[in-house]
């Protein structure tokens, strides 16, 4: 497995790597759906040692994922397996899990949830420390303070690289210059990689600040892999982020279904060829430092990791583009 920088850090990590949204299970904060279907931990300490078997070097969590359950479950699993955490870069976040704060990004509240989430992952320090959304309050009140908090962090060596996840263009473009991260986050699949597009405003500025980009969501949460029936569409259960997006909708999966069979006639039909198309058309893209799929099981991690080092051409980017344009 390949490594990438992190950004000028000296932080390497794999190429695919893996996200552990799902390992937190459903899940609700401030009465908001925010999970997945629950997981099998024993599935999950089984996938993580085939992702580690294949070079996977990367572990991406979060505070909110899973209130905590996410980020204890991966310290678990090292444990199972008889590894040392600090082998591996591991990353979380703080924004989403606002407690009894007036607002997640207040500095007691980052320092607060810095120091938990190093109890849950059973660490001395997190190697890449993320601001999980773009919004610091109401005229930005909570940035000059957030920023100041998370430098903090590094200067006592809790956090060893700042990010920036974010949801707009506007909100990687506007914290940026106060929170100087040197990688950003946020959603690139084939079907939007408005982020990562070269030329675009993103783009731009990380090419200007050496910042890089890691990618969640590149298989479009399973939508790529052509697993769904329009005739019968996924349902999901309470507390499941998915529950009530039209994304999983019979109208939207049927107007996949054909682009979808562009790729397969030229690339193979089967879930592992559509995985690994799906993550190297993202890792073609300049600034990308790796895609972090998600996983449920040791299958699914085989199948992402199965992609490593099976680059594109510019044809077949282009191709691709066009197919689901």
């Amino acid at each position: 497995m390949n490594l990438r920088e992190i950004g000028k850090s000296g932080v390497m990590v794999s190429e695919i790597s893996l996200g552990c949204w799902t390992m937190g299970g459903l899940n609700w904060v401030n009465g908001h759906a925010n999970g997945w279907a629950n997981v099998d931990e024993d599935e999950i300490v089984a996938a993580i040692k085939a992702g580690i078997d294949a070079g996977v070097n990367h572990f991406d969590n979060a505070d909110v994922y899973g209130n905590g359950k996410a980020e204890q479950m991966l310290r678990r699993a090292f444990i199972k397996l008889g590894l040392k955490s600090e082998d591996f870069i591991v990353a979380t976040k703080i924004g989403h899990f606002p407690g009894t704060a007036a607002h997640a990004y207040e500095p007691a509240h980052i320092r607060h949830q810095c120091e938990q989430s190093l109890i849950n992952l059973g660490r001395e320090y997190i190697d890449i420390y993320y601001f999980h959304h773009g919004s610091f309050g109401e005229s930005d009140m909570y940035l000059d303070d957030a920023a100041a908090t998370m430098d903090k962090l590094v200067e006592e060596g809790k956090v060893r690289v700042k990010g920036q996840s974010a949801y707009s263009s506007n909100d990687f473009l506007r914290v940026t210059p106060k929170v100087r991260p040197a990688v950003f986050q946020s959603w690139a699949h084939a079907l939007d990689t408005q982020f990562i597009n070269p030329g675009s405003p993103v783009s731009e500025l990380m090419a200007k600040e050496n910042i890089t980009f890691v990618a969640f969501s590149p298989l479009a949460q399973g939508r790529l892999l052509d697993k769904f029936d329009p005739s019968k569409p996924p349902s999901f259960e309470p507390g499941d982020h998915r529950q009530n997006s039209s994304a999983f909708s019979a109208e939207a999966i049927t107007a996949l279904k054909p682009k979808l069979e562009k790729l397969k006639s030229r690339f193979g039909d089967s879930v592992t060829d559509l995985a690994s198309l799906a993550l190297n058309y993202i890792l073609s893209f300049p600034h990308v430092a790796c895609v972090i799929p998600g996983f449920r099981n040791e299958n699914q991690v085989r199948v992402n990791v199965a992609g490593a080092g099976r680059y594109l051409s510019e044809e077949d980017v282009a191709f691709v583009r066009e197919a689901l344009a």
